[in-house]
């Protein structure tokens, strides 16, 4: 038989640690799970593009989301539809159109995933 190679081999165990991580995890459990699910939500190529480019433009509408994309005005909807309900970005109504903009709250979050993408003029938004 051929010897296990995954087995975890300590000589002792920090019974202290180990319940002071639980208990932190305890804590935090609502909130990592809440955030979790924001990154899923960002985590969308299509979703990620929308948020990269109303923080870079503070706020579009959809035809205009639907254009720099080459994505069809309903299909974007959906998207931002997703990201409203998801509570990282909000509308404004102006006359006929809606603009759509990234919330305060969101902003820092989004800041941090926004430095994994590089800010060259040859970057592409296209799906």
């Amino acid at each position: 038989m051929k010897p296990r190679t995954n087995v975890c081999v300590r000589a002792m165990r920090d019974a202290a640690q180990i319940r002071r991580c639980q208990e932190q995890i305890r804590r935090i459990n609502e909130d990592a799970t809440a955030f979790a699910g924001l990154l899923k939500l960002a985590g969308n190529p299509v979703r990620m593009k929308i948020l990269w480019l109303l923080n870079e433009e503070e706020r579009l509408c959809v035809c205009d989301l639907a254009e720099i994309l080459g994505m069809t005005a309903p299909a974007v909807s959906q998207h931002l539809k997703k990201l409203h309900n998801g509570g990282l970005i909000d509308r404004i109504q102006e006359g006929v159109t809606i603009y759509y903009f990234l919330k305060k709250n969101a902003r820092p979050l989004l800041h941090a995933l926004f430095e994994w993408i590089p800010a060259h003029p040859n970057v592409s938004v296209a799906p």
